[in-house]
């Protein structure tokens, strides 16, 4: 066991500066033998650590490894089995209990010695040994590092580790000393008895060589002890003294005490005196209103700038006052109750002067502003408010401070406003909307002709002519086109463009005349009122009511003030209640410009979405832009019915069995409808809405003018299609329309079909005969009748192809040609001048035929000498002098 001992000291141990001081051979208990060592190890260097490790031979060599290590102050409990009987298991208690079975009772023993030895010396915490022996836990003097002389090694392999255990490694010193006493004798190691009786006689000198120096030294003891005993006199005689002083200084001790005692009552009595002072002075300075503001309050002058200045300050005050926050305890003060109360009193009598002043201000204005009203009866402006609103903001900041004191009056105030104001605004409003009215008409009994001042009576003239409306002469087309404009208003020809023109400016003038005025007020409102606009929340609205039963929300009755969310609702529910006839006369004006003349709705949809876009821009929640998108939708739904209007007459309209059809009205009112409507439109937002009605008005009237053509008597089909596609093309191109560019082409496209179908019709009427043998010929050919045996056929020789062609001679053939110039004549219209066109077509398919003509009669009759009558350059003379003599 030594040697295992000293192998694990030099492996293990001394690489880690640690020293190992007992080992014991053990295995689990209860399992398979595994042999392992626990080493009881303390370290080499302060301060001191002390460990239990667990050593284990490697399995693959003779060497020992490290496998765990345990701090000895977490051991609790040593359990040693059995007190009185040999047994070699116990247990150690760290964290948790291990059970171990030494290799002997007394490796046992030895270990849990040395682990008691080293808990009494290093630990303060004392581990528990149970059913240990007496005799293995002697109690051994303990060593502390200040009775180690300093002249000694004090690290801790110094002062009684004997005790601790036999083996004692050499220190590097000693084992100098000893090699240096080895090398001064020779005979050291040669013959060790000789070396033994050396060491021997050297001691014998040393202790000589001791005892007579202790001799030498007697003397001077007995000196020493004589001077110890006259210094424990000294010592008696000083214990009496300080006693003395003891007895003295206890009745000092009990004075001293009762001073310190009254002290601390003297400064107990200061400290509450500065609290009661601190406390009196917060109440002071914070409840004490100055008697020039309770003057003010009481009979401070409402109606002057440096009154209602002084009024401000002092309600400021009062609130302040009435806001303090008091300290826990204030409340009950009389004092504190009665001031607060005073301050409630002047809030009361303060709020309902204010109150009562703000309300003959409002009365007062509608006075002076019904005054001024005579001033505009005959201008198209809107009074201005900007002075009233200008005295009454004055006032703003007493407002807020109503607002957040009494809020009952507040609402009061508010609703007082409304009512005044809504009444005032509602004169101004309807004597604006009179005088437009006027403007828009001229005259006054031409505004009654119209229905104003709320008359219903329809206007002069009826509709049911509409049904029995006919296509004229060309002469009268522009009435007839008038006349199918028709819609239950004025006739489109009792008002030119500068009527119209004078109409929008009308309508722009009362929007741009409504606009500030509504802003103006809406901004008062917000100011004066202490009203948010731009701080709403959707979906934390209070339950809002209507503002006619004199409150704004539900949860306001109890005076409560609103959140901010619901406030920007309060500016509109208010402006609504002060503007309340902005509207319906808005609607009205409307219904009269749509009387006056259908196509004014496109100028206000024009008007009233640029006014919409504007006012959404700025607040897109606000009642001016809520009001103006409400009446937009009127305008839309005008513009939507004007346009349905045209499209019904286009589909009612009746055509003249005995007068050539010429351009249908709706075609010519389709272009007027159209160069409107484009030169309004320009750049303006609902563009879109006009391109829808666009097509819808081209598909009615590309279906119209197919079946007016269709029940045509008088004029050929073709010519109707012709002419009317020809005056829709030549519209679109000229107002080059992005959205009908389709059926531009398709108007284009319809025009050239129905002109070639057209000419090739005319064409077959000159040389009837001609035509009619020539396509007999061509039947023949197709039965599969070779062009050169034709010929041979009996209907079809030479000399009925010769008998044919003598009945077309060069005069008979001009002659059919100017029958055919004049039948043109006939069937064209004069507006849209197609004469020169169509018979230009004409002579080039009559030149066609003719050399078509001549190829058949070339392959069909090869050498039979047989010509045409007359020449191209005849076809040519006959159509220019034609023309020209035309």
């Amino acid at each position: 066991m030594t040697a295992i001992k000293h192998a694990l000291q030099r492996d293990i141990f001394t690489p880690n500066d640690e020293r190992l001081l007992s080992i014991v051979n053990v295995c689990k208990a209860g399992k398979k033998k595994k042999n392992c060592f626990l080493c009881a190890t303390v370290t080499t260097e302060r301060p001191v650590q002390v460990k239990m490790v667990k050593v284990k031979k490697s399995d693959k060599g003779d060497f020992y490894k490290r496998q765990i290590a345990w701090a000895l102050r977490d051991l609790a409990v040593v359990d040693a089995k059995d007190a009185i009987k040999e047994n070699p298991e116990f247990d150690l208690h760290f964290e948790k209990v291990y059970k171990w079975v030494a290799s002997s009772t007394a490796e046992k023993n030895a270990f849990i010695s040395c682990i008691w030895k080293l808990n009494q010396r290093y630990l303060r915490k004392k581990i528990d040994f149970v059913n240990v022996s007496s005799q293995l836990l002697e109690e051994l003097p303990r060593v502390t590092e200040e009775s180690v002389p300093s002249g000694e090694n004090q690290s801790v392999t110094g002062g009684d580790e004997e005790v601790v255990d036999v083996y004692q490694e050499l220190n590097a010193r000693e084992e100098q000393d000893i090699e240096i006493m080895m090398e001064g004798c020779e005979c050291a190691i040669s013959n060790a008895e000789a070396f033994a009786e050396r060491l021997s006689r050297e001691l014998q000198v040393l202790d000589g060589a001791n005892i007579q120096s202790i001799m030498a030294s007697e003397k001077q003891v007995n000196i020493l002890m004589k001077l110890l005993d006259e210094a424990l006199k000294e010592v008696d005689q000083i214990e009496l003294k300080l006693s003395s002083y003891e007895e003295m200084l206890q009745s000092v001790k009990e004075q001293m005490d009762q001073i310190s005692e009254s002290n601390h009552l003297i400064h107990l009595s200061n400290t509450n005196n500065v609290k009661l002072l601190s406390e009196i002075e917060f109440l002071v300075n914070h409840m004490d209103l100055a008697k020039g503001h309770i003057k003010a309050l009481q009979e401070g002058d409402l109606a002057s700038s440096r009154g209602i200045e002084a009024c401000t300050n002092a309600a400021d005050a009062l609130l302040q006052c009435m806001n303090v926050a008091l300290r826990p305890g204030h409340d009950m003060l009389l004092a504190v109750r009665q001031q607060q109360q005073r301050f409630s009193d002047l809030r009361e009598q303060f709020a309902r002067r204010l109150a009562s002043h703000l309300n003959n201000v409002f009365v007062q204005q509608g006075h002076d502003q019904s005054s001024t009203l005579a001033q505009h009866s005959v201008e198209l402006a809107l009074p201005n408010h900007h002075p009233f609103h200008r005295d009454l903001l004055r006032y703003a900041k007493l407002m807020e401070w109503l607002k957040s004191t009494d809020y009952g009056k507040y609402e009061g105030l508010t609703k007082n406003y409304m009512d005044y104001l809504s009444r005032l605004y509602e004169r101004e409003i309807k004597d604006f909307f009179e005088v437009a009215k006027i403007k828009m008409t001229g005259t006054t009994k031409e505004s009654k002709k119209f229905g104003l001042h709320g008359s219903s009576g329809k206007l002069t003239g009826s509709t049911s002519s509409l049904n029995k409306l006919s296509v004229q002469s060309s002469g009268n087309r522009r009435s007839q086109s008038s006349s199918l404009l028709d819609m239950g208003n004025m006739s489109a020809s009792d008002l030119d463009v500068a009527d119209r023109t004078k109409f929008d400016k009308i309508f722009e003038q009362v929007l741009s005349e409504l606009e500030p005025l509504c802003l103006a007020e809406q901004d008062f409102i917000s100011k004066f009122f202490k009203l948010q606009q731009h701080q709403s929340m959707p979906g934390t609205m209070t339950e809002a009511e209507d503002l006619d039963g004199g409150t704004l929300s539900r949860q306001h009755n109890a005076g409560v003030p609103p959140p901010v969310s619901s406030e920007k609702d309060m500016i509109r529910q208010m402006m609504i209640k002060i503007f309340r006839c902005i509207e319906p006369e808005l609607n009205n004006l409307i219904a009269l410009g749509d009387k006056i003349d259908s196509f004014n709705s496109l100028y206000m949809l024009v008007k009233m979405s640029h006014h919409v876009w504007t006012a959404q821009n700025v607040d897109p929640a606000s009642f001016l832009s809520t009001t103006l998108g409400n009446v937009l939708v009127t305008v839309k739904r005008n513009f939507d019915k004007c346009i349905s209007n045209q499209i019904r007459q286009m589909e009612e309209v009746k055509i003249s069995k005995k007068s050539k059809v010429g351009i249908l009205p709706f075609v010519a009112e389709f272009e007027e409808f159209a160069g409107l409507a484009e030169s309004i439109f320009k750049n303006a937002e609902r563009r879109g809405d006009l391109d829808k009605a666009y097509t819808k008005l081209i598909r009615g009237v590309f279906v119209n003018v197919e079946k007016v053509a269709n029940e045509s008597q008088k004029t050929p089909r073709d010519v109707v299609m012709m002419e009317n596609f020809h005056h829709i093309f030549a519209t679109l191109s000229r107002l080059k329309i992005s959205c009908l560019e389709t059926e531009k082409k398709e108007a284009k496209q319809k025009y050239t079909d129905h002109l070639q179908s057209y000419v090739i019709y005319s064409l077959g009427q000159p040389l009837e005969k001609l035509n009619h043998f020539f396509e007999g010929v061509e039947a023949r050919v197709a039965q599969g009748i070779r062009e050169e045996e034709v010929s041979y056929q009996l209907a079809f020789n030479k000399q009925e192809l010769r008998k044919v062609i003598k009945e077309y001679p060069g005069k008979e053939v001009k002659k059919g040609l100017d029958n055919l110039y004049k039948k043109v004549d006939k069937h064209l219209c004069e507006e849209e001048n197609l004469l020169q066109v169509v018979w230009h077509s004409m002579q080039d398919e009559f030149i066609r035929q003719y050399k078509h003509f001549e190829g058949l009669i070339a392959r069909c009759y090869p050498g039979s000498g047989v010509t045409m009558e007359f020449t191209i350059q005849d076809i040519l003379d006959y159509c220019s002098s034609i023309a020209q003599s035309h």
